[in-house]
């Protein structure tokens, strides 16, 4: 199943659009039965994670431990024998043929489990409404803001009715081959080749000491944060998040 996916924030006026916090979590979609990423491969949660959850509905949402912890729950999804104690389920659609705000109705009315949340969202004013409320998020430790537009679609694909701010970027690209390392790298992984949009860049940063040993597959997919590209569309200070082996 093709999820609903955002694309960039443009300085469109975002009077009249919702507003709500965007989580550095796993993207999780309850299918009625189970829990799967957006690929459509099944997460091994604990029985009690999803046992109350309705059987009747399909919800989007991310699994989330918090501000910073996109990587502790990154391993607790991949293992599949990890503490999921710490794990929000915090939901913000339902999929759907209805319009948003049936569907934000229709999330409301749900009696979902403790472990689950909805997100909160904030019918946005206007520019210096929205540029208050990214303010609080960044001071709260947090990543950026998810705009919707009233009365849109639930499209399964990246759709315009979806848009992300954030200071930074994150984007995926796929690793093509490796550098060797240096210094006290000297025979292991020095770097990451990946490929991004047709660019062929370079990822050292944010790679593990255990990655360093045992790189990721060629043709593998990961996700690495970068400040904006540079004119000729490579990303600028790239740094690796994770390697998206749990999808």
């Amino acid at each position: 199943m093709k999820v609903m996916l955002a694309k960039e924030y443009e300085n469109q006026n975002p009077r009249g659009w919702w507003m709500s916090e965007k989580l550095d979590g796993v993207r999780a979609i309850w299918n009625g039965l189970t829990l799967v990423s957006r690929t459509g491969k099944e997460f091994c949660a604990p029985a009690w994670f999803i046992e109350d959850l309705p059987d009747n509905v399909m919800l989007d949402g991310e699994l989330w431990e918090g501000h910073g912890r996109f990587q502790k729950t990154v391993g607790t999804v991949r293992s599949g024998s990890g503490d999921w104690s710490r794990i929000k389920f915090m939901v913000f659609d339902v999929v759907s043929k209805d319009v948003y705000e049936i569907r934000k109705a229709n999330l409301e009315k749900l009696r979902l489990p403790g472990h689950c949340r909805v997100l909160e969202q904030t019918l946005c004013k206007g520019e210096e409404h929205l540029s208050e409320f990214e303010s609080d998020i960044l001071i709260s430790g947090g990543e950026g803001v998810m705009l919707r537009r009233r009365n849109s679609l639930y499209d399964h694909k990246r759709s315009a009715n979806l848009l992300k701010m954030k200071n930074f970027q994150t984007d995926e690209a796929v690793v093509t081959g490796y550098t060797e390392g240096k210094g006290k790298h000297t025979g292991r992984l020095g770097a990451l080749i990946c490929e991004y949009m047709g660019k062929t860049f370079n990822i050292g940063t944010g790679i593990t000491n255990s990655m360093r040993e045992l790189p990721p597959e060629r043709g593998s997919r990961v996700t690495f944060s970068f400040f904006e590209t540079t004119d000729a569309g490579i990303p600028r200070f790239p740094s690796l998040l994770t390697v998206r082996d749990y999808e």
